[in-house]
C-alpha cells in the first residue's frame, strides 16, 4: 500500500529538543547500540558454559554504559535489561529505548514484528527516553498480504510517538523471504533495492517515523577493492551508486547501524559512504564498539572488561567519533 512521499513538516518543541539531546552540538547522532538481547546472550555464552544469567547482562551493559557514554551523544538501551545502564549514562548522553522483543518467531512466515508486553510509548518515555526505537524486519518484495501488516503496525507506533510528542527511530533490516542467508553472495546482488526501497516505503509521512536506522545499501565485504580476491559484486562505482541513491531515497534524517562488522571495516564504510555522496546523519553503533569486551568480562571479571573498555572500547569510540566528524551530515539540514 504504496502512498505518496511528501515534504517532511517541522518538529514540534519537544521532539526538537529530544533529538538535540540525542546528537552532538553539530547535529549528528553519534550513539552507543547495546540493546541487544539474544544477540548478547549467544555472546555471553561463548565464554559461559552455563549459558548467560540475567546480572551477566545487566552488569555488562551497565558497565558499557558507566564507561562509554562520556564519548558519545547517546545510548540505545532495552528496558528488560538496560534501565540500570540508562541510570549510569554521563549527563551528556540522550536516551533511546527500544519498544520490540527481540528476535523473531523463526516458525512463523513473514518475520512478523511484536512490542514488549509491557511497554509503551508512553511508558518509555516516563522511563526516561528521549526517543522509541522499534525494529523491523522487512522484505520490499514479499506478498502484500504480509506487509499490509507490517504497514499498519509501524502506523500504530507512529501515531502512539505522535501522542506521546516523542521522536520515532524506526531500525529497518532488510531480508530476502526466499533466501535466508543475508551474507550470501546472492542476497547481495540484491540488497541494494531491498534496502533503498524500504526506506523509500517508510519515510511515508503516513507512518510518523522521524529518524530512520538502516543498514548501508550493500554488502562492503564484495565491494571491489573490499573484497576477497576477485569475488566482488559490484564495482566501486556501481557500490557508490547505492549510497547516492540510499540519500535520495528519503527526506528523513538517516543513521547506519554497525551490523556486526569489525570498527575498522565500520570506519572504512563510511569514509566510502561520503565519498559517494551520503548525507548519513551518524551512527549507532553497537558491536563494533564493545563486542571483544564480553570474553573478558566473563572469564576475568569486571576490573578486566573495565579496563578493556576503558583503552580499547574508548579508542573504538573515538575513533569513529573522528571519521563521523569528516562523513556526517547534520540532520538540521534536514529537520526544523
Amino acid at each position: 500500500m504504496q502512498k505518496g512521499r511528501v515534504k517532511m513538516t517541522k518538529l514540534t518543541e519537544q521532539k526538537k529538543q529530544a533529538m538535540l539531546r540525542l546528537s552532538n552540538e553539530s547535529g549528528v547522532i553519534a550513539a552507543l547500540a547495546i540493546d541487544q538481547r539474544g544477540a548478547l546472550k549467544k555472546m555471553i555464552a561463548a565464554h559461559k558454559p552455563q549459558g548467560a544469567e540475567d546480572k551477566d547482562i545487566i552488569d555488562f551493559k551497565t558497565l558499557v554504559s558507566k564507561e562509554l557514554t562520556t564519548y558519545a551523544s547517546a545510548i540505545l538501551l532495552d528496558p528488560e535489561y538496560g534501565l540500570p545502564a540508562a541510570e549510569a549514562r554521563a549527563a551528556n548522553a540522550g536516551l533511546l529505548l527500544a519498544y520490540e522483543k527481540t528476535g523473531y518467531d523463526a516458525s512463523k512466515k513473514g518475520r512478523l514484528p511484536d512490542l514488549l508486553n509491557v511497554w509503551s510509548a508512553k511508558r518509555l518515555k516516563e522511563a526516561g527516553a528521549d526517543a522509541v526505537k522499534f525494529l523491523l524486519y522487512y522484505d520490499i518484495d514479499e506478498e502484500a498480504e504480509i506487509n499490509d501488516q507490517k504497514h499498519a503496525f509501524i502506523e500504530r507506533l507512529g501515531s502512539e510517538c505522535t501522542a506521546e510528542d516523542i521522536p520515532f527511530y524506526l531500525e529497518l533490516v532488510s531480508y530476502d523471504a526466499t533466501n535466508a542467508d543475508a551474507g550470501s553472495k546472492e542476497y547481495a546482488k540484491v540488497k541494494p533495492h531491498k534496502v533503498n526501497e524500504m526506506m523509500k516505503e517508510f519515510s511515508n509521512p503516513r507512518y510518523g517515523v522521524d529518524v530512520l536506522k538502516v543498514e548501508v545499501p550493500v554488502n562492503m565485504k564484495y565491494v571491489e577493492g573490499y573484497a576477497a580476491g576477485e569475488e566482488y559484486v559490484y564495482t566501486k562505482e556501481q557500490a557508490a551508486r547505492h549510497f547516492k541513491e540510499q540519500s535520495e531515497a528519503t527526506p528523513l534524517p538517516f543513521i547506519f547501524l554497525s551490523a556486526g562488522v569489525s570498527a575498522d571495516l565500520f570506519q572504512e564504510t563510511l569514509r566510502f559512504a561520503k565519498a559517494s555522496g551520503s548525507t548519513f546523519n551518524g551512527v549507532l553503533c553497537g558491536r563494533a564498539t564493545w563486542a571483544n569486551g564480553v570474553e573478558p568480562f566473563i572469564t576475568e571479571g569486571e576490573d578486566a572488561a573495565r579496563k578493556w573498555l576503558e583503552t580499547q572500547g574508548k579508542a573504538n569510540i573515538n575513533e569513529l567519533n573522528e571519521v563521523l566528524k569528516d562523513t556526517a551530515s547534520s540532520w538540521f539540514e534536514k529537520l526544523k
